[in-house]
């Protein structure tokens, strides 16, 4: 018996015809496919009206949860059914390969080896030019214009951080080490606010992030919030029972030789 494990058609029911297709779409499978790595049949699908897919187990080493699907129809009228396409899918405990994420994105800070280049887009939004600039009729090219004007006024950078790009840095530093989610910001005394070695910034971040001048702190030469914190703080204090105890008064010794002789 054939056992339906989707009935999603726009009719609400599988096409009897289709779903008893069992050994029609066995043998399609077959013929491409060697008999030992298909398995038992594992139900139909109704994918619309007069088609169905049937599913067979894979029992090919190396695809554990895999699965054989055979989709079958019949065009209106017609009563023998037709194969569409047999392929092998991955079922919900399949072993499958990660998403695939391209490799830009999958740079983090700390991979870049000496000699090293990462070259940033044109059109990266985390980047705006450094000033704002008109059409030119007679050149086309926006980008040399950019560049050709910023070397006139020596203005140094051709572009600058955009808004996008200073909050996105701002959000990646506060969820970073620096920020005061952190364990060791969690068990500090007190925040950075208040710490005499917090180098204030300036420019927009300035209200939020400074950068650490301790160097006997973690965070010593980075960015960080202002409220973070460490041990380090520039007010913190030993409590009384951990202060280092006072050496005793110095004993002085009058005994004389003559005196330790006699005992």
């Amino acid at each position: 018996m054939t056992t339906l494990l989707s009935a999603a058609t726009p009719r609400g029911r599988a096409d009897a015809a289709l779903a008893a297709a069992v050994d029609l779409a066995r043998a399609a499978l077959l013929e491409d496919v060697d008999a030992a790595d298909v398995g038992d049949h594992l139900g139909a699908v109704a994918e619309g009206e007069r088609v169905v897919t049937h599913l067979f187990a894979c029992t090919r080493r190396g695809y554990t949860g895999w699965r054989w699907s055979v989709t079958v129809a019949r065009a209106s009228r017609q009563k023998q059914p037709t194969v569409d396409e047999v392929v092998l899918i991955p079922g919900e405990d399949a072993i499958v390969a990660p998403a695939w994420i391209p490799y830009r994105e999958r740079i983090q800070p700390g991979d870049l080896s000496p000699g090293d280049l990462l070259p940033v887009s044109d059109d990266d939004p985390r980047l705006v030019p450094t000033y704002s600039f008109g059409d030119d009729p007679l050149d086309a090219d926006d980008k040399a214009q950019i560049r050709q004007v910023a070397q006139e006024l020596g203005l140094g950078r051709v572009r600058t951080l955009s808004v996008e790009g200073r909050e996105l840095a701002a959000q990646r530093w506060y969820d970073g080490t620096g920020g005061p989610d952190t364990p060791l910001a969690q068990s500090a005394p007190h925040h950075c606010r208040s710490c005499g070695f917090l180098l204030r910034i300036s420019g927009p971040l300035s209200e939020t992030f400074g950068v650490c001048a301790n160097g006997d702190a973690n965070d010593d030469g980075r960015v960080v919030s202002v409220d973070h914190g460490c041990g380090a703080h520039s007010e913190v204090r030993l409590a009384k029972k951990h202060e280092p105890q006072p050496l005793p008064d110095h004993v002085f010794d009058t005994l004389s030789r003559d005196e330790f002789e006699s005992f």
